[in-house]
């Protein structure tokens, strides 16, 4: 059966690559890296039907006069930049909390699991993965981003203490390692929630 459910992943990716070149470009590719206006009018008629969309061209061409006025910046001039140094900073910290907060840890102590629970995990997994970009969509409006953060990153550092001690005693108690598993799930979800 998981070689079938693998191989479905491939269905979605053959119905895109078949009907992807029906679909028409972006009006925004079109207009501002072509410079193609009646291309880019022809392709809002496909996409939103006949009318009147010059409201729609003149935000295209205010976004396009805007981009023309900033100036793109190098790597090295984006760190020389002092204005930027703060976002900088934030994003590496991010970014480095994001790859040090466990989520290849958890996903490589599947492997602890008996034989027969490792296929139910990785479906709960998915699952969970699923929900918690579900949730984050409605979330991350009402909270915002920090409280996002924070919150997910707490509730994970509780996690992964308890999966710690949960998947040390799974050996003396039977019922320890469905608790685990529940701790598996909630893990995935702070982590789709908040980083």
């Amino acid at each position: 059966l998981w070689p079938w459910l693998l191989a479905s992943s491939g269905l979605s990716a053959l119905v895109q690559l078949v009907t992807l070149p029906f679909f028409p470009d972006s009006p925004s590719y079109l207009l501002i890296q072509k410079g193609n206006e009646e291309a880019c009018r022809k392709a809002i008629r496909k996409l939103w039907g006949e009318g009147d969309h010059q409201a729609e061209i003149d935000d295209i061409m205010k976004e396009k006069g805007a981009m023309a006025s900033t100036k793109t910046l190098r790597v090295l001039e984006v760190i020389k930049e002092r204005s930027l140094r703060w976002q900088l900073y934030i994003l590496m910290t991010v970014m480095t909390t994001l790859q040090l907060c466990g989520i290849n840890a958890v996903e490589c102590s599947l492997s602890k699991f008996e034989e027969y629970l490792i296929p139910y995990v990785s479906l709960g997994v998915g699952l969970c993965e699923c929900l918690s970009s579900i949730l984050c969509s409605t979330l991350i409006d009402r909270f915002g981003r920090k409280v996002l953060l924070w919150g997910g990153y707490t509730l994970m550092c509780s996690v992964l203490a308890l999966l710690t001690m949960t998947l040390s005693l799974q050996h003396r108690f039977f019922w320890m390692h469905y608790f685990s598993v529940i701790l598996i799930f909630l893990f995935v979800v702070f982590y789709g929630i908040g980083p």
